[in-house]
């Protein structure tokens, strides 16, 4: 199941619609949404509860614990929330270790309480049926609710009974209120405000629940923003049969990678992060399922644009990775990476990026050769190799843990799929100075690439061969 979160006033919009189907819920329907571009006037107009009643606002991006950060403004008027906005609208906050710009906020009415009138209430699905969590103390105080909270496990199928919740869910709740919960629970009894939400929706059901979601937005992560990039790279994904996903981490990073394969791309992300290259990893993504040499020409060019926007004093890195290909036609998918790159060969010389390659499969030696040609032709150093390399050994190489082998020695083995009449089971030699028509003979070593992780590069060379060899 993809779980994606979706922001605070489409999960609200969920409850209020699909959920409470009369008066449970007494703040339904009203809040109003605030960003940079929104016209006070209409608003007022549309929503004219913000000119009488007192009022809440808060930043709906995704962000936890935002009543602990300073980030709610509470009790105020219509004049308070435009104050109060004028000191967080469209300024950097940071949140942990993320940092971002607020510019989406919500406003609904205030309701006056006590601490000990708020209650946590958890609901999520597992394989097994829904999970119930409870908390007697809600608010920004309620701490570690995965600890404190009692829970109730509703099986598939089964239903909620007042014993079950009374005895399971409601042990520390006052007697005097236990009923006033079940009302609601079971008969929609007045009274109940929904005062904070967060909520995840499985996005693999889309297509299942378009009638009733409609356009679902899926808002990124506080701290990283929504390049358009990642849409049109949804979008292909969306019209192809194959799978081509892209998030941008770090657009400034110096490491880049082209993955082939979901498993891959977890495995590679991993060891750069292993390797000391996290605060340079700049994206995270993969293509798998047989994609055409047009959508793979499609999927590289984008990311061949996006990480050369930016110079990096050290150069630039593009691991372009994979395991061994059970039915991806390995040729075809390189020569769609060929054709970006040699669209791309004057920025990506700018740029100084050296491109590191691992691949095997169905006619990986024809997809090797021709990236190893395209090496020699447009001058942009491409190291290639095969399935005589470990998948993740080009990492070490490319973040300078490792020397670089002229020349590995050739695999004979099954996995050396190659679709060409051919006899020659030499893996295609590795830099753009060798010829691929007169392998090599030597076993020269190139030397590794400068470290920037900042650490001795022998420690990390064994923890390159621990990790190769988990």
């Amino acid at each position: 199941m993809s779980a994606k979160a979706i922001s605070e006033q489409t999960g609200k919009e969920f409850l209020y619609k699909y959920i409470s189907t009369s008066a449970a819920v007494q703040n339904r329907s009203r809040y109003a949404n605030v960003t940079p571009e929104t016209d006070w006037g209409r608003l007022t107009q549309d929503h004219p509860w913000l000119l009488t009643e007192r009022l809440v606002v808060k930043p709906d991006q995704l962000i936890k614990r935002r009543g602990k950060l300073g980030l709610v403004g509470i009790n105020l008027d219509l004049q308070g929330v435009k104050e109060w906005l004028k000191g967080h609208l469209m300024k950097e906050t940071t949140v942990g270790r993320a940092k971002g710009v607020l510019k989406n906020f919500l406003i609904e009415p205030f309701v006056p309480h006590t601490q000990d009138e708020e209650f946590y209430v958890c609901i999520y699905a597992t394989r097994d049926g829904d999970q119930v969590l409870f908390h007697h103390e809600g608010g920004v105080e309620v701490g570690d609710v995965d600890a404190k909270a009692q829970r109730l496990m509703v099986a598939v199928d089964d239903k909620l009974s007042d014993a079950q919740v009374k005895e399971q869910l409601l042990t520390h709740v006052p007697d005097d209120k236990k009923e006033s919960i079940l009302l609601w629970l079971y008969y929609e009894f007045d009274g109940v405000y929904v005062l904070d939400m967060a909520a995840k929706i499985d996005a693999t059901a889309d297509f299942l629940c378009k009638t009733k979601w409609g356009d679902v937005e899926f808002p990124p992560p506080f701290g990283r923003e929504a390049y358009p990039e990642e849409a049109y790279i949804a979008d292909l994904d969306a019209k192809s049969g194959a799978s081509l996903k892209l998030t941008l981490l770090n657009p400034q990073g110096r490491i880049w990678t082209m993955v082939a394969g979901g498993g891959a791309s977890v495995v590679y992300s991993d060891t750069i992060c292993d390797l000391g290259g996290v605060d340079e990893l700049a994206n995270y993504g993969e293509y798998s399922g047989a994609p055409s040499e047009q959508q793979t020409y499609d999927y590289a060019k984008t990311i061949l644009s996006l990480m050369t926007r930016e110079k990096h004093p050290q150069g630039k890195v593009l691991i372009i990775g994979g395991s061994i290909a059970n039915f991806t036609n390995v040729a075809a998918t390189f020569k769609g990476i060929v054709r970006a790159i040699k669209d791309y060969q004057g920025p990506l010389k700018e740029h100084e990026v050296t491109i590191f390659v691992r691949r095997g499969g169905p006619n990986y030696q024809e997809g090797l050769r021709v990236m190893g040609e395209v090496g020699k032709t447009t001058g942009i150093p491409i190291h290639v190799f095969g399935t005589e390399t470990h998948m993740t050994a080009i990492v070490g190489m490319a973040l300078g843990h490792r020397p670089i082998p002229n020349l590995p020695p050739a695999a004979a083995h099954t996995a050396n799929f190659l679709l060409n009449v051919s006899n020659n089971a030499v893996t295609p030699a590795t830099t753009r100075t060798a010829s691929f028509s007169e392998p090599k003979t030597t076993n020269d070593v190139a030397a590794p690439i400068k470290s920037s992780a900042g650490v001795p590069a022998g420690k990390y060379y064994q923890a390159a061969r621990y990790v190769n060899h988990v």
